[in-house]
């Protein structure tokens, strides 16, 4: 992992903020964390002896009065994550259909909509939503 796409990974991690994990380390205490163990952590990377911490895990409420799971992990193994993503998205991003809105860099749920609306307004007449969490 070059130098430039772990300044990144790391500028990424804290714009995102969001709530330490299990460990209870901050974005802001990242940095330093860095600077004193990346040596050692970029080793066990390498060697694939890397192993994420568990996912801390929070309800948060649903607008429908409801509740839902979700898991926060540390923030070293989402500054990781964000890393790996980095690079596979070079290599994949340009190889997804480009009217393929989620959870894409650069793509809203917004734009999804116009592009259905135009559609609608050019004469098509059906959609396909696939959610796979829900499918499975």
């Amino acid at each position: 992992m070059s130098r430039d796409n772990l300044n990144r990974a790391l500028k990424q991690v804290r714009r995102n903020k969001g709530a330490p994990g299990i460990d209870g380390m901050t974005v802001d205490e990242l940095p330093d964390y860095l600077r004193h163990h990346w040596p050692a952590i970029r080793q066990q990377l390498f060697r694939q002896t890397y192993r994420p911490k568990p996912v801390r895990r929070v309800t948060i409420p649903k607008a429908n009065g409801g509740s839902r799971p979700l898991g926060i992990p540390t923030v070293l193994d989402r500054f990781i994550q964000q890393a790996i993503a980095q690079v596979i998205q070079q290599d994949w991003e340009p190889r997804f259909h480009p009217h393929s809105y989620g959870f894409r860099p650069g793509r809203s749920a917004h734009q999804a909509v116009r592009y259905g609306q135009r559609c609608a307004r050019d004469g098509r007449s059906w959609v396909v939503d696939l959610d796979l969490e829900a499918f499975f």
